[in-house]
């Protein structure tokens, strides 16, 4: 008996209480001072940081690394002895102790000709003139330096002060270290350990300026989780970028090379001719066929956390290279156990299929310029039976019917000269037998690419849906949630590039057997979609402009924080 057979859930409410969830193991007992310093900046942030696992760049903290701690953490120098008299430094030392329940990696420890040492913790920007910073730094700041000096007593040292050098102002700031900081920073040790003891986030700060400077913002999405819980009608700050400025690499000719230069990625074709793609500026790197690619390439992608995403010679999506799994095992503790829920699984699935029919026939009202009225009525009808669906049988014969009358009038899209070579009699797949079904599997393997390389960034299982059945190799979950934007994003990148005659019959190879686009056919449609994910369009809820590579994204982390209970509903993507 499924656990909702027992305690039914409301249509919207979240799968599971994250209070319920399983404490999934006592925090560790090592508390590293930078989450010392977390913890009294915003619980949340030191929860999501350390409990989960999450960590993001932005300016501040690239700056930072880069800019500020790189000399320091390329001179690394170990420690004299605590009887050693001269004058000596040791760089970016790193610390631990048990007894105490920390360590710390330390910028900078100057000793003096007595043997007696202080740490030294350099920070990007300036002094900060608030009052409430009057000690020299704000509270934070200077907790971490004190579990610095409490880390070099443990360990025999003489450590009676503590600086801050800002290199925003050249400006080295000392710290006192007295009982009140002391007693300060072993009790935000002690919150530290409560605040992760539970499977339970701490709430978002609510308009408090410290978000806007926060790298993890775009995770955390404060104001978004605040105006979906109490369904306010406010205008939500947008703390994180709008899109992505870093591109997708795609390699599709076969016999191809991929190596690594420097910062440079080599793509080498058979007859010697290279092309270059800057690391930094990559998001992704897509693979078709026989592509060789060096295991140094592999690895300067891996380390920088960029996936490699493998396709077939015939365009089918078969999996990913990436980076270590997620470090959010409670994330997947609560999909697994909504997986568990048919009667949850039921109602969120409806949502997906009902938000996917009204966007399919807002896609034809828009753009269909005599779509009969008939079409859409029957497309309304069943978006409406799609949200009352008792099954997930009913729930598919509904998505069904809305699939022929949408695509029996998806070629009334369709302009120009060559528009009657995609003329077809409805969707056929595996393999498409004519030119626009071949596009739109196309475009709906990039698009599954992209929600399962978002979905396992967040830290789902792409593997586990609630809609589409477990099966081996299919990112169900992925195929979940890509619904209610087949039509925004595959669809009108298919229709995009036919319409602006960059897709035509020349593109496209057609046999006994099936349909699918030339190598050239495939460039031109990846443009069109590539144009389609950095796209900005307004969301729907929050009502800022965002790319929709980035909606994924937010989509994804959305669902996470509804699966944890934290949300009592996943927000709905339907266009206006």
């Amino acid at each position: 008996m499924h656990d909702d057979d027992r305690t039914p859930l409301t249509p919207d409410a979240a799968p599971t209480d994250n209070r319920s969830l399983p404490i999934l193991g006592a925090p560790p007992d090592i508390v590293p001072a930078r989450m010392v310093n977390e913890v009294l900046y915003c619980e949340r942030l030191a929860y999501l940081e350390w409990a989960q696992g999450e960590f993001a760049d932005n300016y501040y903290t690239v700056d930072g690394r880069v800019g500020t701690h790189r000399k320091v953490d390329a001179k690394a120098e170990p420690p004299k002895s605590p009887e050693e008299e001269a004058g000596w430094i040791a760089r970016s030392v790193w610390l631990t102790s048990e007894s105490l329940g920390l360590t710390a990696k330390v910028d900078i420890v100057e000793a003096d000709e007595h043997g007696r040492v202080a740490p030294v913790e350099y920070k990007r920007g300036k002094r900060p003139t608030h009052p409430d910073a009057a000690a020299g730094a704000w509270l934070p700041e200077r907790a971490q330096l004190c579990a610095q000096v409490l880390l070099l007593r443990d360990h025999g040292y003489t450590c009676e002060e503590a600086w801050i050098w800002y290199s925003g102002s050249r400006e080295k700031v000392a710290i006192a270290i007295d009982d009140e900081l002391i007693a300060a920073t072993k009790a935000a040790m002690t919150r530290l350990r409560e605040v992760t003891s539970t499977a339970c986030v701490p709430p978002p700060l609510r308009d408090d300026p410290k978000c806007r400077g926060c790298s993890l913002a775009g995770l955390c999405l404060p104001d978004e989780v605040h105006l979906l819980q109490a369904g306010e009608t406010r205008r939500v700050r947008q703390l994180h970028p709008s899109r992505d400025d870093r591109a997708a690499l795609y390699v599709q000719e076969s016999g191809a090379k991929l190596g690594v230069s420097k910062e440079r990625l080599v793509v080498e074709l058979r007859d010697g001719t290279k092309s270059y793609a800057r690391i930094p500026n990559t998001s992704q790197v897509c693979i078709f066929g026989n592509v060789q690619v060096s295991t140094q390439a592999m690895r300067a992608l891996l380390s920088r956390g960029i996936p490699i995403a493998f396709f077939t010679t015939g365009a089918w999506f078969v999996g990913r290279t990436v980076t270590n799994d997620s470090n959010n095992i409670e994330l997947r503790v609560a999909q697994f156990d909504a997986a568990r829920r048919e009667g949850w699984r039921t109602r969120f699935a409806a949502r997906l299929i009902r938000n996917k029919i009204q966007n399919q026939r807002t896609l034809l009202r828009r753009n269909h310029a005599d779509v009969p009225s008939e079409a859409l009525i029957e497309l309304k009808s069943m978006a409406h039976k799609a949200r009352e669906a008792a099954s997930r049988a009913s729930l598919l014969g509904y998505e069904g019917t809305a699939a022929r009358t949408y695509f029996r009038h998806f070629t009334g899209m369709l302009k120009g000269a060559d528009a009657i070579a995609f003329d077809y009699d409805g969707r056929n797949r595996r393999p498409p037998r004519d030119p626009l079904n071949a596009a739109l599997s196309f475009a709906y393997a990039l698009l599954t690419k992209d929600w399962t390389l978002t979905l396992h960034l967040v830290g789902f299982d792409p593997l586990l849906g609630f809609l589409h059945e477990p099966r081996f190799g299919r990112p169900a979950l992925a195929l979940d949630l890509m619904e209610p934007f087949r039509p925004l994003i595959a669809d009108s990148a298919v229709m995009s590039a036919i319409n602006n005659g960059e897709l035509g019959a020349r593109d496209f190879i057609t046999s006994p057997v099936g349909c699918s686009l030339t190598a050239a056919g495939r460039r031109r449609l990846i443009a069109a979609y590539e144009r389609r994910m950095t796209h900005e369009v307004t969301h729907p809820v929050f009502e800022y402009r965002i790319s929709y590579r980035r909606i994924l994204e937010v989509q994804a982390r959305l669902l996470g924080r509804h699966l944890l209970g934290e949300l009592d509903r996943y927000p709905d993507f339907v266009t206006r």
